[in-house]
C-alpha cells in the first residue's frame, strides 16, 4: 500500500511540475543514480551499479534530447558535456570504474545546484 501511494504521489508531482522543476527533478535523480552506482561499485555489486548507471545514461539522453540550440546559445556546450557524461558512464559501467562515476558526479552536482537555483529564482520572480 505504501509503495502504491508513493508511486501515485511521485506521478502526480511529475505531472504537475513546471518545466524548470522537471529539469531539476531529472538532475536530482541523475545525481542520486551516480551516488548509488558509486556505492554499489564500492560494495562490489556490479549488477546494481550497472542498473544505476544505465538509468543515469537514460536521463542524460533525455536531457540531451531537450536541448535546442536555436533557442539557447549555450546548448552546444551543454550537448558536448552530455556526450562526455554519457561516454564516461558507459566506460564506468563496462570497466566497473568508480573513479569515472565520481568524475561524473563532480560535473553533475554543481549543474544540478545551478539549475535548482535558476528554477527557484524564476519561480520567485513569477510569483
Amino acid at each position: 500500500m505504501t509503495a502504491a501511494l508513493r508511486s501515485r504521489y511521485q506521478s502526480s508531482a511529475v505531472e504537475t511540475a513546471s518545466p524548470q522543476r522537471l529539469l531539476v527533478m531529472l538532475y536530482d535523480r541523475l545525481a542520486l543514480d551516480l551516488v548509488r552506482a558509486e556505492a554499489a561499485l564500492a560494495a562490489g555489486d556490479r549488477i546494481e551499479a550497472s542498473s544505476q548507471l544505465m538509468h543515469a545514461q537514460d536521463i542524460v539522453l533525455e536531457l540531451h534530447s531537450t536541448l535546442n540550440p536555436e533557442v539557447w546559445e549555450g546548448a552546444g556546450a551543454l550537448s558536448s558535456l552530455y556526450t562526455w557524461l554519457y561516454s564516461e558512464m558507459v566506460l564506468a559501467n563496462v570497466k566497473g570504474d568508480a573513479r569515472r562515476v565520481a568524475d561524473c558526479r563532480t560535473v553533475v552536482e554543481p549543474l544540478r545546484d545551478a539549475w535548482a537555483e535558476a528554477a527557484a529564482t524564476l519561480a520567485s520572480s513569477a510569483g
